[in-house]
């Protein structure tokens, strides 16, 4: 036998897809784990030729399930940010939209029971601690996929996922405000490093010379942009108690603009290499607190948002179109401590079978 056959599920979840894997179908140790993943996904190639990976970001995505440690919850989420053009695994985040796909995945693997009607499954992000509910439509105790529930960067229409989050802030680090601050000055740009969901570091467009209203492309190409940047983005991630960061795809990038088309605020998210085509679920969350939240870069950017009681919908505009966020929250001595974020996302299941790996990385026990 020249290669292992692993099983796994291809899922599009929100605007992510990549493979769904039983964790016990994988190696236990880690570093065995990752060479698995890097030649089933086929990084270190920018077209990922030798895998089934998709020369982007948001198609290098891996999900590894397992019946939950917690007896609150469901199911255990392992996420995997697999390199795109390098042979690295980042196991630091979690990705909000491939979690869209667990709870289709866990039903599909008969992880979770589907129910008639309407199935409620609870989901522990193993590499956050956040908790998400999640509800799928699961008539006759089948997944439907089937639906006219549209989100911006996904073709057509599918059936609703609703995503409720919990024990989202201070996420990784413990903090909302990981430095203590509403504010940090990193080589002369001003930057609210904030872990809502995700750590991510958030600047005004502007003090980049850029409108915030470039597209993908625009900024992918702006290779000045990027130098810059990602210099600020090592610091902040030592000053939130990240480390260094320059293997780690944490802290995220985001830059922010007023909006244009009705929503809250303009965002362009980065992973944190290239622009994310449309907008992160995590992502979002934190962005939306940020918008949120007074003294942070979004003062004076964000609309609509300094009187609203809660539960609010925060409008995000990007790429692809605006990305709603319903943030239930209280206020307090001039802040907020949030509840619960709550998305709509949908997803659907693409292929089902076996990856192929070299046996020379792993061989599994008969």
């Amino acid at each position: 036998m020249t290669q292992t056959a692993i099983p796994y599920l291809f899922l599009r979840g929100g605007t992510s897809r990549g493979p769904y894997f039983r964790r016990d179908d994988l190696p236990a140790d880690q570093e065995a784990l990752s060479q698995v993943l890097i030649a089933a996904i086929g990084a270190g190639h920018p077209l990922n030729i030798d895998g089934i990976g998709g020369g982007n970001a948001v198609t290098t995505k891996v999900a590894m399930l397992s019946p939950s440690t917690r007896a609150d919850c469901d199911v255990d989420y392992f996420f995997a940010q697999v390199a795109v053009d390098k042979p690295e695994v980042d196991y630091r985040p979690t990705c909000g939209n491939i979690l869209v796909g667990v709870g289709p995945a866990a039903i599909e693997m008969g992880l979770v029971p589907a129910q008639d009607g309407e199935t409620r499954v609870r989901i522990h992000a193993l590499n956050t601690g956040a908790v998400v509910e999640a509800r799928l439509q699961t008539p006759g105790g089948r997944v439907s996929y089937a639906g006219d529930f549209a989100i911006a960067g996904v073709p057509g229409t599918a059936a609703p996922i609703a995503l409720g989050f919990m024990e989202t802030v201070g996420s990784v680090t413990g903090a909302m405000l990981p430095t203590g601050n509403l504010r940090d000055v990193i080589d002369g740009v001003e930057v609210t490093c904030m872990d809502v969901a995700m750590p991510v570091m958030l600047a005004r467009a502007a003090d980049f010379g850029l409108t915030g209203y470039e597209t993908q492309t625009e900024l992918d190409d702006n290779r000045a942009f990027f130098a810059r940047v990602e210099a600020i983005r090592l610091q902040a991630g030592e000053r939130m108690g990240l480390g260094d960061v320059s293997k780690s795809v944490t802290p995220k990038i985001t830059l922010l603009a007023p909006p244009r088309h009705g929503g809250a605020i303009t965002a362009r998210y980065f992973m944190p290499w290239a622009c994310h085509p449309s907008m992160a679920v995590t992502g979002a969350q934190c962005i939306a607190a940020c918008a949120m939240l007074p003294g942070t870069v979004a003062d004076g950017l964000a609309q609509g948002l300094a009187d609203c009681a809660s539960p609010v919908t925060v409008g995000i505009e990007h790429p692809a179109g605006t990305f709603d966020v319903l943030v239930d929250f209280d206020r307090r001595d001039g802040g907020i401590d949030l509840r619960s974020a709550g998305v709509v996302r949908t997803a659907r299941l693409l292929a089902r079978g076996q990856v192929m790996v070299p046996a020379t990385l792993w061989a599994p026990p008969a």
